[in-house]
């Protein structure tokens, strides 16, 4: 009885490990991927992905820290007056919810750590100098 049952879950299973993904380019040229079809009158591809990836190899340990290129730093963003309109508003969000009653959990090390008053009070600090600093004059 159970060799049947077995049988009968995994086929109802192998449709779900083959994922059916639409690819597609918006009118701004951002490239676009999801389960649905995109809007009518929009040109993609249909991609089926099956769900046995190859694990990503480790680095090979002869490969030291000193031999391995430098992470890049983040690319600076220009400032226009549209981008720090969105800084600014990412910088009061912030501050209010830093603010807020809730608690506040940020990512650390791929992390998430909840921040404690002392953490808290130094992130409310910072965001409102960075908010003094580039929106205080706008």
């Amino acid at each position: 009885m159970r060799r049947p049952l077995l049988a009968l879950a995994l086929l109802l299973l192998a449709p779900l490990a083959a994922a059916q993904v639409y690819k597609w380019t918006d009118a701004s040229g951002t490239v676009h991927y999801s389960e649905t079809p995109p809007p009518q009158g929009t040109k993609y591809q249909q991609m089926t992905l099956s769900g046995s990836a190859e694990p990503i190899a480790q680095p090979s340990s002869s490969e030291s820290r000193e031999n391995r290129p430098e992470p890049e730093a983040p690319a600076s963003v220009a400032d226009t007056p549209a981008n720090r309109a969105r800084l600014c508003a990412s910088l009061k969000s912030n501050l209010e919810t830093l603010k807020g009653s809730g608690p506040v959990v940020m990512q650390e090390g791929g992390q998430q750590k909840v921040l404690d008053d002392s953490q808290r009070k130094a992130q409310i600090d910072a965001a409102g100098r960075q908010y003094q600093q580039y929106c205080a004059a706008q």
